[in-house]
């Protein structure tokens, strides 16, 4: 490429001279290409350690002139071919011109200022595309990377670092390449080349650990081997990103979905060294999910920026230290200190924002005020005039605001106003129940008010001890309101903490549950939209409904509120509406008893946002079809019980206790394993502090226990020792009426263990483990989901292997290998690109089997680096003719069973292979059909066709190719009386396995004997038995056409005979006639008619391309058939119109049996067809190709490298 010019001291340093006119030299770096001894590998290993440039552009093209010691580097490349390029372009155009230049000044000023204007000329170009973000530098680390290993355009660097790879024990220094996809590595250390990739979705552990042999090292764990790196300058940054894309390489894995960079991100101040774009994009994302994890906020918002500020606390009448964040709907505060103080203010509920006036104890401050009349005090904000400008900004853009008649220079005065319109007077105050008009039928009972409510309605005031105290809890609450707040902008402070773990009064607990969750900002920015989704969601069919159906009357059925159609009712519109919103869960098992507490306590809709944020947020992948996050958790709980409670980790390990008791606890947060009056208390906490609550308690059950389950001695007593505890677990408080858990009626002995209060069980676990940090959660998540998810990939291969072993001809390790490949090919098209989506390429909710689906093109690719035969330039189109015969329901994809049963009869014996191969020719699949081939896939028809009842529907495995099954409906009359003993008849017909023969097969017109043949000739041009094969198959071609003639006088006198017989009909009666005949008579009138065309229908040149020149044709009609008469340029396949100079015989015809009778007097066919393929090799072979057609430099023969992968 063209670079602007650079002086240059010493050009014969470290590079050779290898062209030179008077003005320009072309140079070579010392090292690259062949030869440069020693001084070769010192140079390339300095390069590589010193990350020089020259590893990029190894040629240059200096400007010098004969009066100066200084030159000018103007051009460098990659490869010879394109520095040979410019060094033509220079020659061509600048040479003759500068020769005529008397002062040498002249010259380098002339074609220096050439260069920049053909740099400007190309950046202008480029501008029209895509804006390159990334500075020179780190656009050279990319094209070095995709240099190295060969990596496309569309695989974007992320970040490189320096670090050693420990080798064995020998750290090889060199560069650590992070992709959106892949990890790599290289290095070059006195001619040692060390070449590393690993795709970010093979990767199983990702670890950062210092040992003595492996000081700060990072360990990258696949399924065959680790890797361990270590020197890097900062590692914990290099540890987060790796994490990160690993992270989304399993999220890849989870959801199919393809890495999408954020166009949206504000462009940097200044251009950042050594920083791509993709990595401002990563950084702002982690940043965003922490912003978005620690205020409970959804999934699409994006934190601006954040600042150091004090926040005025009226309730402690004190400045609070701490951090403000600033979103596109929020603005947010977090005291330093933890449990202090936090604050979330949306942007809706903001009437003013203002700078107050500064002072020595106040400065800076800015006021916020919102339309409940709360106002916020923040204080010490470093660039207070920014801030307010960016408030205005996004007030501006705020929904139902009235800032378009402000103009925004206004906004940086002394106040900014969000004036309150007439309508938001009808509007609620925040926290309360959501107004009538927003929900999906007003006049539904379970529209504003919760199950509870409805069934407590009646119920005489209690006045005993417990509801006094259930009163004190509420007046506690209304106290906690008047000073703190209520709604959305309320102070939540160590007091609201304590609050919660005290229990939330019944009266309050919806309200609460929808704050705290962060479900009432997402509601209150969604009017109406729960009642949308049901109009939609009700009525329709799908397997989530009739989930939902099977479920509802499972769903608390011990409780009243659900023994009715009321009940019923909301939990199927809620469960209806939610799988209708997010159709990759659908429904989940667990789902059911979680949304029906949540019915109890809160209004339809509100339940409904509250299961949004449950699903979504608070316990992500918690209910997909894999339970991903509940298994997550449940490695995190077991880890934490080795941490924790390390004794007991070793037994409960042996009787694999842990992972059979932990799922049922977190998917349903304690609901169907504790009584419900004491779990619904565990669900306030949960709302509150998060899953560390459950974890939390789940600690607290297994240390209460530790005595009784180490004594166990087996799964089933350490089971019930857990159940009974939790049946006993119970709130002394409650007001409710008691409601009886199935599970502790069914458990309960005659000696029931001591009762356990749950407001004990909660102050333990926090007392004895209340030191977990929701961030080490996380972290753990982390390192469990790739364990997980990897498992789930093992179990669905050992599905699938075991599900194809009785169907296929490959062992369990080449189903396995083949498996691999398969998913290997789909995965690659996810990320860089294929014809169709990941989203029509993978359905989690088909079987393993059918998962995975590959493209024609990814097909073509597998079959001809797998298939046992190769057929020259004909493979392509019988791989294309074998994807549609494979591809059952014509949606251009093939699963992996469809493709493991082509590819298994492909290599199987002589007669399975030549049945695949003659059907291949007999059905002539294309895009666009002619007449032959119209005709070739009528006979194919009648082939599953024939004989066979009216109402069956078949599904045929083809016996002699077990290719595909095919569901047919004849019209043939049955028997005008029908009795019970007919349909026994039929029923039992039915039932009979239907063997076929290869009788069965339909005749091969001359046409397709003549593409088999050319066919046959292809395979057998790479063998080592090549004169022998080629003299065998002329010698049966011979014999088999002589066969066709003598066939055809036997057709011919029987059809003259019958012609002689029968008068000749009318086109009404042939019509009839043909109805009636059989289908070889058909089958040849129909050939008849297609040749004896007066005139074919002019077609494009495309439809009359074939393997060669159309000029070159020969057809062999009789006679016999020599090796020589096929020479390279003859053409015998039927390219599917009739061609110009050819004469095809259309009475010609001969059965498979002919053909395969004929093949095994061939003792040379015989042996090639039964000779056993080696499938290993050609696997090993496909995994050392590149994945995808990558990019390769296009240097002279002793310079190209190949990198093993």
């Amino acid at each position: 490429m063209w670079i602007q010019p650079e002086e240059v001291l010493l050009a014969g340093a470290l590079w050779v001279s290898e062209r030179a006119n008077p003005f320009f030299i072309l140079q070579r770096r010392r090292g690259h290409g062949r030869g440069g001894g020693l001084s070769g590998l010192l140079v390339g290993t300095l390069d590589v350690v010193l990350d020089s440039s020259a590893r990029v552009a190894p040629y240059r093209i200096l400007l010098q002139t004969a009066d100066s010691q200084i030159y000018w580097s103007i051009a460098c490349g990659s490869s010879r071919k394109e520095i040979t390029e410019h060094w033509d372009w220079l020659e061509s155009n600048l040479l003759q011109t500068i020769s005529i230049f008397d002062n040498d000044e002249d010259v380098t000023t002339f074609v220096k200022g050439k260069i920049s204007g053909i740099i400007a000329e190309e950046n202008r170009l480029k501008q029209g595309d895509e804006q390159e973000e990334d500075c020179g530098k780190f656009r050279e680390a990319e094209l070095k990377m995709r240099r190295l290993f060969g990596m496309p355009d569309e695989e974007k660097l992320v970040n490189y670092y320096s670090c050693s790879y420990w080798k064995g024990r020998v750290p090889r220094q060199g560069w650590l390449y992070l992709s959106v996809n892949h990890l790599c590595f290289y290095s070059f250390l006195l001619g040692k080349e060390v070449t590393l990739v690993v795709q970010w979705t093979e990767v199983t552990q990702l670890e950062k650990n210092a040992t003595l042999v492996f000081p700060e090292s990072v360990r990258v764990s696949t399924r065959d081997t680790e890797h361990f790196f270590s020197m890097f300058l900062n590692i914990n940054d290099t540890f987060k990103l790796m994490e990160q894309l690993a992270n989304i390489a399993m999220r890849q894995l989870l959801d199919n979905e393809a890495f999408a960079a954020d166009r949206s991100l504000p462009k940097p101040c200044k251009t950042l060294k050594n920083v791509s774009a993709l990595k401002r994009d990563l950084d702002a994302r982690a940043k965003n999910e922490r912003y978005r994890t620690m205020f409970r906020l959804t999934q699409d918002e994006r934190l601006d920026g954040h600042t150091d500020c004090t926040l005025w606390t009226p309730f402690a009448k004190m400045h609070v230290v701490g951090q403000l964040f600033i979103s596109n709907n929020y603005i947010c505060f977090n005291s330093r200190e933890e449990d202090l103080c936090q604050l979330i203010i949306p942007l809706r509920e903001v009437s003013i924002v203002e700078k107050a006036d500064s002072s020595s104890v106040l400065p800076c401050p800015v006021s916020i005020s919102t339309k409940n009349k709360m106002n916020f005090l923040f204080a010490n904000l470093k660039d207070r005039d920014f801030l307010v400008q960016r408030i205005s900004d996004f007030l501006q853009r705020t929904p139902d605001s009235s800032w378009g008649d402000t103009s925004p220079l206004s906004l940086i005065g002394h106040s900014v106003r969000h004036p309150c319109k007439g309508s938001d007077l009808l509007q609620p105050k925040s926290g309360f129940k959501s107004a009538w008009g927003r929900h999906y039928h007003p006049g539904l009972p379970t529209a504003s008010q919760g199950l509870l409510q409805l069934y407590h309605r009646d119920t005489p005031e209690d006045l005993g001890p417990k509801a006094m105290k259930e009163k004190m809890k509420e007046e506690a609450w209304n106290i906690h309101f008047s000073e703190f707040g209520r709604g959305v902008c309320m102070y939540r402070t160590s007091r609201t903490r304590e609050l919660v773990l005290n229990g939330i009064p019944e009266r309050l607990r919806g309200e609460l549950w929808l704050l705290f969750s962060g479900a009432q900002n997402e509601m209150a920015t969604h009017p109406g939209y729960y009642g949308d989704l049901v109009e939609q969601a009700m009525g329709l069919c799908s397997l989530a409904t009739e989930e939902i159906e099977r479920d509802l009357h499972r769903s608390m059925p011990e409780h009243r509120a659900f023994q009715n159609e009321t009940g019923i009712a909301a939990l199927r519109r809620v469960l209806t509406a939610y799988a209708h919103r997010n159709p990759g869960i659908g429904y989940c098992q667990a789902m059911n008893i979680v949304t029906s507490v949540l019915l109890l306590y809160c209004p339809e809709e509100e339940a409904f946002w509250l299961l949004v944020a449950l699903c979504e947020r608070m316990l992500p992948d918690y209910y997909n079809t894999r339970v991903v996050g509940a298994l997550v958790d449940q490695g995190v709980f077991e880890e934490l019980t080795r941490a924790f409670l390390p004794l007991l980790y070793e037994h409960m390990q042996e009787l694999g206790v842990i992972s059979t008791i932990s799922l049922s606890w977190f998917l349903t947060l304690f609901l169907s394993v504790m009584p419900f009056d004491s779990a619904v208390l565990l669900v306030d906490c949960f709302f509150y502090e998060g899953i560390k609550v459950i974890f939390q308690v789940a600690l607290a059950v297994l240390h209460d226990n530790m005595d009784a389950l180490l004594s166990c001695s087996d799964e089933g007593e350490a089971m019930t020792i857990l159940g009974r505890y939790l049946d006993n677990v119970v709130n002394k408080q409650t007001v409710a009426p008691p409601i009886p858990h199935l599970h502790a009626l069914l458990t309960s002995g005659d000696d029931p263990p001591p009762e356990i209060d749950i407001f004990d069980l909660i102050k333990s676990s926090y007392e004895k483990f209340g030191s977990l940090r929701s961030d080490v959660i996380e972290q753990m998540r982390f390192k469990q989901r790739l364990k997980v998810i990897q498992s789930l990939e093992d179990t669905a291969k050992r599905s699938v292997v075991r599900a194809m072993m009785t169907e296929s001809a490959f062992s369990i390790e080449e189903l396995e290998e083949l498996y691999c490949l398969f998913k290997s090919k789909h995965m690659t098209s996810c990320y860089w690109g294929s014809s169709s989506s990941a989203a029509e390429r993978h359905d989690p909710s088909l079987p393993y089997l059918e998962q995975y689906r590959i493209d024609p093109a990814q097909f073509t690719q597998l079959f001809t680096a797998l298939a046992p035969w190769i057929c020259g330039a004909n493979t392509a189109t019988l791989s294309a003719r074998l994807f549609r015969l494979l591809d059952q329901n014509q949606d251009g994809l093939v699963n992996f069973k469809e493709f493991i049963t082509g590819l298994s009869d492909c290599s199987g014996s002589m007669l399975d292979c030549f049945r695949v191969l003659v059907w291949l020719k007999l059905t002539m699949v294309h895009l666009s059909l002619c007449p032959e081939e119209a005709e070739s896939a009528l006979e194919a028809t009648q082939f599953f066709t024939e004989d066979v009842p009216r109402g069956k529907h078949i599904h045929k495995h083809c016996e002699y190719c077990s290719i595909s099954s095919a569901t047919v409906v004849l019209s043939v009359c049955p028997p005008k009386v029908k009795d019970y003993r007919y349909y026994l008849r039929m029923w039992a017909k039915e039932k009979e396995p239907k063997t076929e023969t290869i009788k069965d097969l339909p005749r091969m017109n001359q046409e397709q004997f003549i593409d088999l043949c050319k066919t046959l000739y292809n395979m057998f041009s790479e063998e080592s038995l090549e004169q022998q094969l080629y003299h065998s198959i002329a010698t049966v071609a011979s014999l088999l056409l002589r066969i066709g003639e003598v066939g055809k006088k036997f057709n011919n006198g029987s059809k003259k005979t019958e012609d002689a017989q029968a008068p000749s009909p009318t086109p009404q009666s042939e019509e009839g006639l043909s109805e009636g005949a059989s289908g070889e008579s058909q089958v040849c009138r129909a050939l008849a008619e297609a040749q004896l065309e007066p005139a074919a229908p002019q077609t494009s040149d495309e439809e009359t391309k074939d393997d060669t020149s159309v000029s070159s044709y020969s057809v062999v009609s009789s006679g016999s058939l020599q090796c020589e008469d096929i020479a390279d340029d003859t053409v015998l396949i039927g390219g599917g119109e009739q061609r110009r100079g050819s004469v095809l015989d259309v009475d010609w015809s001969i059965t498979f049996e002919q053909v395969l009778a004929s093949m095994l007097t061939e003792p040379p066919l015989v042996d090639y067809f039964e000779k056993k393929r080696d499938i290993q090799s050609k696997m090993a072979a496909c995994k050392a190709q590149r994945a995808v057609e990558r990019q390769t430099s296009s240097a002279s023969d002793h310079e190209l490298t190949q990198h093993s992968i």
